[in-house]
C-alpha cells in the first residue's frame, strides 16, 4: 500500500496529537504514526498532570517561553471545551530559612520569564494557608493548576479526526528518505504488514523514541541527535483524605522539582517524582523506595510514615542532559539546524511538555515555515 499526504507525526503522546490537531485544523491532510495500541502510553500518561506556571526555567529558554504561551493558552482550550482542570495553585516551601534565598531566587527568574504573579509568604503565612505544611516560608503560584491528562488527548484526538485527520495505531516507522520536496516513508504494520507513505512534512514527536526515529531519517547528520538520557520518575498515592488544597513542592533540586504533593481532579493526593537514572525504560515502582519518599516529604509535611504511601505508578523523562550537568533545554529542530527540508525534530521534550504542547505544536510549524 502507498499513500500520498501531506503531513506525518510520529507519536500520538499530548505533544504529537497537538502537533496534529495543529496541521489538521489548518486544512493539511495529516496521518500520525503510533507505535502502540493507544494513545499516550508513555511519558505523556506517566506525569504529575501539573499546568505549570513557568517559574523554574531559565529565561530566554524555550522551556520558559513554551511553558508561559501554552499555559495561557492551554486554560483557554480547556475552559472552551470542558476539559477537566482547575487552578489549584502552588507553594513552593522553603524547609529552612537556608532555602528562603532560593524563593527569592524563583520569583527573580519567574519575572524575567513574564510571569509576575508570585508571592512570596513567611512561616505563619504558610501555616494559615495550608496548616498541615511545615517550612520557614513558601512563595505562592495561583495561576499552577491541574488537567485530566487523558482528557486533554481525546480531545486533541477528536479535533484531528473531525478535521479528516487519521491516526494509525500499531505503525512504526523504519525509514524515511527525502524524496523530491517531501519524504518516502516505509511503516512496519501491527502482524508485520508493511505500508509507504509519501508526504511533504514529517514531524518526529516521539518522545522517548524521537532519537530512534531520527537515526531511521537518511541523510539526516548524526551531530544532530543529541544522546537520549533516561531519568525514571515514581509516584505514590497518599491513603485516605488529603492534608493539602493546594500542590505543594519543595525548593528544586538538580534533575528535577523535587519529591512534592500533586492533587488529582478527584482531590486525592499523590507524591513524586523522585529522580533514577536508568538504562532501560522500566515503569514498576519499588515499594522499598516509599521509605525514601517519607524522609524527602517529611522536610515540608512532618509525620507522614512510609506505610501511608502505596506505590502508584513511574514515568520516565527523556532527557538530552546526563546526570550532574545543567538543565536541558526544549528542542525543536529545523531545516536550519540539520539541512533537511520539512523535517522537524522534537528531543527532550520532558516537563513543562504537557503545560507546553499547543506551544509546541505552534513552534514545530513555524520551523516548517521557515523551509
Amino acid at each position: 500500500m502507498t499513500h500520498d499526504i501531506d503531513s506525518v507525526v510520529v507519536g500520538a503522546g499530548v505533544v504529537g496529537l497537538a502537533v496534529g490537531r495543529a496541521f489538521t485544523v489548518s486544512g493539511r491532510d495529516t496521518i500520525i504514526l503510533e507505535s502502540e495500541l493507544a494513545i499516550g502510553t508513555a511519558t505523556s500518561s506517566r506525569n504529575s498532570e501539573v499546568i505549570h506556571a513557568g517559574i523554574y526555567y531559565a529565561p530566554g529558554s524555550l522551556k520558559a517561553q513554551l511553558c508561559v504561551s501554552g499555559k495561557g493558552a492551554l486554560y483557554t482550550y480547556c475552559a472552551e471545551r470542558g476539559i477537566p482542570h482547575r487552578r489549584v495553585g502552588k507553594l513552593i516551601v522553603a524547609a529552612g530559612e537556608s532555602e528562603v534565598a532560593a524563593l527569592e531566587d524563583l520569583q527573580a527568574t519567574a519575572r524575567m520569564n513574564g510571569v509576575d504573579d508570585l508571592e512570596l509568604l513567611d512561616a505563619a503565612q504558610l501555616t494559615k494557608m495550608e496548616p498541615s505544611v511545615r517550612g520557614a516560608g513558601a512563595l505562592l503560584s495561583p495561576s499552577t493548576g491541574i488537567v485530566d491528562s487523558h482528557a486533554l488527548m481525546l480531545a486533541y484526538q477528536g479535533e484531528i479526526e473531525d478535521a479528516g485527520g487519521r491516526i494509525a495505531f500499531g505503525s512504526r516507522l523504519t525509514r524515511a528518505g527525502p524524496k523530491g520536496r517531501g519524504f518516502d516513508l516505509e511503516v512496519l504494520l501491527e502482524g508485520g504488514q508493511s505500508m509507504r507513505l509519501t508526504c511533504r512534512q514529517l514531524v518526529n514527536a516521539a518522545g522517548l523514541n524521537a532519537q530512534a526515529v531520527a537515526r531511521s531519517v537518511a541523510g539526516l547528520p548524526k551531530s544532530a541527535v543529541p544522546t537520549r538520557y533516561l531519568a525514571k520518575g515514581s509516584y505514590f498515592a497518599l491513603s485516605g483524605h488529603s492534608p493539602f488544597g493546594r500542590l505543594i513542592y519543595p525548593v528544586p533540586e538538580a534533575s528535577g522539582l523535587g519529591i512534592h504533593a500533586t492533587l488529582d481532579m478527584a482531590g486525592r493526593t499523590r507524591f513524586g517524582p523522585d529522580v533514577e537514572w536508568v538504562d532501560d525504560i522500566d515503569y514498576a515502582v519499588n515499594p522499598a523506595r516509599a521509605a525514601v519518599f517519607a524522609k524527602a516529604i517529611s522536610r515540608y509535611f512532618p509525620g507522614i510514615s512510609p506505610g501511608a504511601l502505596q506505590p502508584a505508578y513511574a514515568g520516565i523523562r527523556p532527557k538530552i542532559v546526563p546526570r550532574g550537568a545543567a538543565p536541558g533545554d526544549f528542542i525543536v529542530q529545523g531545516r536550519a539546524e540539520h539541512g533537511i527540508g520539512g523535517l522537524v525534530n522534537l528531543f527532550g521534550i520532558e516537563s513543562p511538555g504537557l503545560t507546553a504542547s499547543l506551544a509546541i505544536a505552534e513552534a514545530a510549524l513555524s520551523a516548517l515555515a521557515q523551509d
